[in-house]
């Protein structure tokens, strides 16, 4: 069986009241523009799988756009970026557990990347705690 491609940065989360991967959360990855890299923004889409992960993103344009979708992946922006960047992951957790059923609607975590590494970021969530570190 071939391995399947992994992209640089990926999450996985985990309901830790139910005890299982939380499935179909809608998850946001965004470059931050800093003093040190003032690059355009570049923000990527995605959902959880079966098993609660995400493994690849898709560029995310608006949600209210009809326009043309930007063409670029997350390897071809990592590629131009020369030492470390920041990033952040937003998850829609309101969404997941339903309007009103969770003291925090979304979780946004913001990490550094070195360039040339990948990260994996795991979301260990309930409906009113979460945690996260970096994972391998």
């Amino acid at each position: 069986m071939a391995a399947q491609h992994k992209a640089p940065i990926t999450c996985h989360i985990l309901d830790t009241t139910l005890g299982r991967p939380a499935r179909s959360v809608r998850v946001k990855l965004e470059l931050l523009a800093s003093s040190d890299h003032p690059h355009p923004s570049r923000v990527f889409e995605s959902r959880t799988d079966e098993d609660g992960r995400v493994k690849t993103w898709l560029p995310y344009s608006s949600s209210t756009s009809s326009g043309e979708i930007p063409v670029y992946s997350l390897e071809d922006v990592l590629g131009e970026i020369k030492g470390a960047s920041r990033w952040m992951l937003r998850f829609d957790t309101e969404g997941y557990f339903g309007e009103g059923k969770t003291f925090f609607p979304e979780v946004t975590v913001v990490f550094r990347v070195e360039e040339g590494q990948t990260y994996h970021v795991p979301l260990l969530l309930a409906p009113y705690s979460y945690s996260t570190y970096r994972g391998s």
